[in-house]
């Protein structure tokens, strides 16, 4: 029997997906890619294969997750196994300067930004870029909003740099960001399945940059709600949302944005290992998890459909290599 084999390193992250999958009745396996051994000389197995890992694998002592995950997707898109979010989309996943450049080729927006390899070069190119302040500092390979840190001033940065809090970025490159102010303390996530647009969550601010959605993320007691879903955004944004995910080969996504106090916009996040906020699609009578595991179900059954009606004995072959 073919399956959907979810390619993760977070068992916490799998279980809302894994209840989805479950509830379909589909077959699927998982396979926690943290360490192992490939036979790269021997053909995968057969079926659908979903890639959810995650830019912040790292920050779950998984150090070399992302780099294991590339060396399988390279594998299995060799041997033409279908790939939910590819090679390419993991290469955007654990970038954000190659997300930037990406965003920016399908022409949308994006804050301006410097990168820099070096802690030592850090406090002069802010001050040659953003001497009136304020700036953002955030690693080039994150998650989460992790390391993501406002300062007023490259004064404030280097007093940063010197003190516990300071943690170098995973892949050495740390970006210095435009600080875009919006009238009200809000950015918006945009999911996509398949390609195509779900919902929109607006996620309230003000307590910091950390916004991972997933429920295992919440903390403490929260008087309001910080995630809220919203049905639509901005036709023409939509469009050229679905146009860059299409042109880079990225099926599953969220997408986030920030609008500034002239009506700006500016994309600034692509998490394509993205989590759904079951406290707002409650609210909202809404299921991310329920919309991506019929999608998977639905790639299963073309393939399928495919493998049917395949000479026979190409059929065999394929068979004999689950």
């Amino acid at each position: 029997m073919t399956h959907i084999h979810v390619i993760h390193e977070n068992a916490a992250w799998l279980e809302p997906l894994a209840a989805a999958l479950d509830r379909q009745g589909l077959p699927w396996r998982d396979w926690f890619l943290h360490r192992g051994v490939l036979d790269l000389s021997r053909p995968p197995p057969a079926g659908i294969f979903y890639n959810r890992m995650s830019a912040s694998s790292h920050t779950r002592d998984h150090r070399y997750a992302a780099e294991l995950t590339a060396a399988a997707l390279a594998w299995l898109e060799r041997h033409g196994r279908r790939v939910v979010n590819g090679s390419h989309a993991l290469d955007l996943e654990i970038s954000k300067a190659r997300q930037y450049a990406a965003l920016e080729k399908t022409g949308i927006r994006t804050p301006d930004t410097v990168l820099v390899a070096g802690k030592e070069l850090l406090v002069e190119a802010a001050r040659q870029r953003f001497a009136g302040g304020p700036f953002i500092l955030k690693p080039n390979r994150g998650g989460k909003g992790l390391g993501v840190r406002l300062f007023q001033s490259p004064e404030a940065l280097a007093d940063h740099l010197e003190s516990p809090d300071y943690e170098p970025p995973i892949d050495g490159i740390h970006l210095l960001q435009q600080y875009i102010r919006a009238p009200v303390p809000l950015i918006t996530r945009a999911e996509f399945v398949g390609g195509r647009f779900m919902y929109a969550v607006e996620v309230d601010t003000s307590d910091g940059f950390e916004l991972c959605p997933a429920d295992i993320c919440a903390v403490g007691n929260q008087p309001r709600a910080k995630f809220t879903i919203v049905n639509d955004i901005d036709a023409g944004l939509k469009g050229q949302y679905q146009n860059f995910l299409t042109a880079n080969a990225i099926d599953v996504a969220g997408i986030e944005f920030i609008t500034d106090t002239n009506c700006v916009g500016y994309t600034y996040d692509v998490n394509t290992n993205t989590n759904y906020n079951p406290d707002a699609e409650a609210r909202a009578g809404r299921s991310g998890m329920k919309t991506l595991a019929q999608y998977l179900g639905a790639q299963l059954s073309s393939l399928r459909a495919q493998r049917s009606n395949l000479d026979p004995e190409i059929a065999s072959s394929l068979r004999s290599s689950q």
